[in-house]
């Protein structure tokens, strides 16, 4: 017989998940894991010279091989697969919460991207990704003519 330090509140566990989830419907939405997986955080803003979008996905722990990129139109997928560890060093879980398995977030800018521009860069668990706009984003300045009456006396 082994022994364990056990949490006590582990019993609560699924009760206490079903009342956050209630909790996040009623102000959020449903969510919609069971449709696209898990998801990461990411940030998504603008640079203040207005000429490229700045995407920051927060991926801890993960390999430059598990993280893909594609850009296509005015969407940028980023795809993760995260591998499951066979065993641990010496012994094996008792409580496993980390994600295991395929996330997968699309994100709809409002410019169409050039895939030949993005330049993305992984550091410190963070994927950063430049988007810069296209000439046919930015706002160009319609010159205003003046008509000229004709026949008039």
């Amino acid at each position: 017989m082994s022994l364990v330090p056990r949490d006590p509140f582990d019993a609560f566990m699924p009760l206490r998940e079903a009342v956050n989830r209630l909790f996040e419907e009623s102000f959020i939405g449903p969510r919609m894991e069971f449709l696209a997986g898990r998801a990461f955080p990411v940030d998504i803003y603008e640079t203040e010279d207005r000429k490229q979008y700045v995407v920051e996905a927060a991926l801890p722990g993960l390999k430059l091989e598990d993280v893909q990129v594609t850009a296509k139109d005015d969407a940028l997928t980023i795809q993760v697969m995260k591998k499951q560890e066979e065993k641990v060093e010496k012994g094996s879980y008792v409580r496993r919460e980390r994600y295991m398995g395929e996330m997968s977030r699309t994100l709809v800018l409002p410019v169409t991207i050039d895939p030949e521009k993005v330049q993305a860069v992984y550091e410190h668990g963070v994927l950063t990704l430049h988007i810069p706009k296209t000439e046919a984003a930015k706002p160009k300045q319609i010159p205003i003519r003046v008509k000229e009456v004709t026949g008039a006396r």
